[in-house]
């Protein structure tokens, strides 16, 4: 019998050499390398009076690719498209079908929700038809967001300045960051005293904490330094007794296993990794990697998804692996479902190991660092989400000091379930737990001190990237597959910059903000872009109609374009003044923001045109010719150290200087972070380590 030819196309080329190897010698595997269509660059490539038909066009650069895939197809007695299993992945295999003429109700898509042996062999054998659902969900997506970005952008440059760029998504995530910001300017701090006195069963038994409450009628706040005192003195020689003593337990459930956002949030918190850089390493593990003694697999189910899913195949390997490792009492008694949101797609399992039995370890000499401390991640995360719930003993005791109540509470830990594998990360650390010793009702305490502290009520902190993620899906701003990229693309723009970990908006960003609640009200609210994406999902559903979703949202748009064009008038920018002055002509310069990031120019531009670049000084000396070092960026954005006379000196180094000097050669000391955190000597021939 002759062998049938088969060509599978899929998406990614290190997916294509993963399945190739599954599925042998019949079949021929090559890769799109993402979209092989799209609207033109330099028009809107949308027909609005027709419709919102879409003019596609070959993506420039991938002619060769096209004409490959072509001479493929015509040697094949099935085709096979198997790109990824979202909206996404659907419209590239349509647009494959189309570009090699396949008859759209043929079954020849399939998709794998993971890239194991396994489930290639089982899926390829199940194709289907095209899902046009899917398909539309993903034109009118672009579709609409062309329309804005098209319209709109020539707008701001009429508006504000040259080369702006705008977006539904991106202007709403914008948005949040700006109102934010307005939150903590306009928050007035308010003073408050807190009494915490440090407590012993015996005149030296172990201390513990309690913290003022009140009087023994109720709650109270305690609001200046003379208030604080006068309870102070009171107090001095009050009597401590433990009134009441509440003893309890308490379950604490694990986290669910990942969705999108969720391993973009803890990846964030726990290995200060960027959405960005979580999304390659994940896909990297999705499409596979050469695991040592297993060969080529997927270490991860698709890491797009915003559901809380896990098959039943996945649960049985992750308990067998449990019950060997932990024992059954690390099971609970039944199993654990968790509850998808309401506005979820639900399209696919939650993040997960592919295969649960591959522990870190084993696959860690296979995998660079960032995959190995994700896969971690994630391994540990689905793993604890099958376990027993963690059982504390708690104790609440209420301390009675003559009028006045303190409270003291701790717990001890009586069975640690699935916290013996993993614990959740937070966004704001929780109070340090002190196990209580054993107070009994009636008991006489001793005050070992006894101090009044200022506080004064604090702003909302600014968004971090875990939680403005978390923010934007709460608010149901874009979707798994745009997270990333949004909050990659509003830094991009400079719409929004970093403040160490934390984001805060830029000058630019907030005046575009405030330009768009003016002018196109609709295109900021968080409740309208929900209301798009939710419609999104009616399409993909088939419960709406592409063209009517489109239709709704022009008509208003348009009007709202209009009426801005004739009322506005141009918008300046505030610039940001430095404390350089232009040694040319006196001016004191300001920050702008070019190609290639921020710089120092002249606002005396066009009679002045000087510009300098921005210098970040630093500690310390150059190691080996003792000028100042300063703080640059790399071509990945990424902050190193170097000399201040470069390129005549090259020194350079990722390692931060410090105040220090070296004991042996008196030159500046460096700071490395990491497992070997310390401060070392970067002279040459001196190797003093600290």
């Amino acid at each position: 019998m002759v062998p049938v030819s088969k060509l599978v196309i899929m998406e990614s080329p290190a997916k294509a050499k993963t399945v190739k190897k599954y599925l042998g010698a019949d079949y021929e595997v090559i890769a799109s390398v993402g979209h092989i269509r799209d609207l033109p660059k330099s028009l809107l490539g949308v027909d609005v009076e027709r419709g919102f038909r879409p003019r596609y066009v070959d993506i420039p650069g991938k002619s060769a690719l096209i004409r490959q895939m072509k001479a493929a197809a015509a040697e094949s007695d099935q085709i096979i498209l198997a790109t990824d299993p979202d909206r996404e992945g659907e419209a590239i295999a349509w647009h494959l079908a189309n570009l090699l003429r396949l008859p759209l109700e043929e079954a020849n898509r399939v998709t794998f929700n993971e890239v194991t042996k396994s489930c290639v062999l089982t899926s390829i054998d199940k194709p289907r038809a095209l899902d046009m659902n899917l398909v539309n969900a993903q034109q009118a997506r672009r579709i609409l967001d062309r329309i804005v970005g098209y319209k709109l952008s020539p707008f701001l440059w009429k508006k504000v300045r040259k080369g702006l760029s705008a977006g539904r998504v991106q202007s709403a995530t914008v948005s949040l960051v700006v109102e934010r910001e307005k939150e903590i300017r306009a928050f007035v701090s308010e003073e408050y005293w807190t009494l915490d006195a440090q407590l012993s069963l015996t005149a030296k038994g172990r201390v513990f904490p309690a913290k003022f409450h009140g009087t023994t009628k109720g709650k109270l706040k305690i609001k200046t330094k003379e208030q604080a005192e006068a309870i102070l003195e009171e107090l001095k020689n009050a009597e401590y007794v433990a009134d009441k003593v509440k003893l309890g337990t308490r379950k604490v459930a694990p986290a669910p296993p990942f969705s999108t956002s969720t391993m973009q949030q803890e990846a964030n918190r726990k290995l200060n990794f960027s959405s960005r850089r979580t999304m390659k390493a994940a896909q990297e593990l999705y499409e596979g990697v050469e695991v040592a003694g297993v060969g080529a697999t997927g270490l991860i189910t698709y890491m797009r998804t915003d559901s809380l899913r896990i098959s039943e195949e996945a649960r049985a390997a992750g308990n067998a692996y449990i019950r060997s490792q932990y024992g059954d009492a690390y099971l609970p008694a039944k199993p654990r479902a968790y509850k998808t949101k309401g506005n979820a797609q639900d399209a696919h399992e939650a993040i997960r190991p592919s295969v649960p039995s591959l522990t870190p370890e084993q696959v860690k000499s296979s995998l660079s660092s960032d995959q190995y401390r994700l896969y971690k991640l994630i391994w540990e995360r689905f793993m604890a989400s099958l376990m027993a719930d963690q059982i504390q003993n708690t104790c609440q005791v209420d301390i009675v000091a003559g009028a006045y109540v303190f409270k003291a509470t701790g717990y001890t830990v009586q069975f640690d379930g699935h916290t013996v594998l993993y614990v959740e990360g937070k966004d704001e650390k929780d109070a340090e737990n002190k196990p209580l010793p054993v107070i009994k009702q009636g008991d006489v305490l001793c005050c070992r001190q006894l101090e009044n502290n200022q506080h004064f009520t604090q702003p909302p902190a600014r968004y971090n990237e875990a939680t403005l993620i978390k923010a934007m899906e709460e608010s149901g701003i874009g979707r798994p597959s745009t997270y990333a990229t949004t909050v990659s693309t509003v830094l991009a723009r400079d719409y929004v910059e970093r403040d160490g970990k934390s984001l805060k908006p830029t000058n630019l960003g907030e005046v575009v903000t405030q330009l768009m609640h003016e002018q196109f009200p609709e295109i900021v609210d968080l409740d309208f872009t929900a209301h798009m994406e939710k419609n999104l999902d009616g399409v993909e559903n088939g419960q709406a109609d592409w063209v009517q979703v489109l239709d709704a949202f022009y008509g208003g748009f348009v009007q709202s374009l209009k009426r801005a064009e004739e009322n506005l008038e141009k918008v300046k920018v505030p610039e940001i003044e430095s404390d350089e002055v232009c040694e040319r002509c006196g001016r004191r310069m300001v920050v702008k923001t070019g190609r290639y990031g921020k710089f120092l120019a002249c606002p005396g531009y066009p009679e002045c045109k000087n510009t300098k670049r921005i210098v970040e000084s630093t500690e310390g000396l150059c190691p080996k010719c003792n000028s100042p070092i300063e703080a640059k960026k790399s071509k990945n954005n990424r902050k190193f150290f170097g000399c201040s006379r470069y390129p005549a000196c090259d020194f350079a180094t990722w390692n931060e200087p410090t105040k220090e000097v070296c004991p042996q050669c008196g030159k500046t000391l460096f700071r490395k972070k990491g497992k070997n955190a310390g401060v070392f000597c970067l002279t040459e021939g001196c190797a003093y380590e600290k």
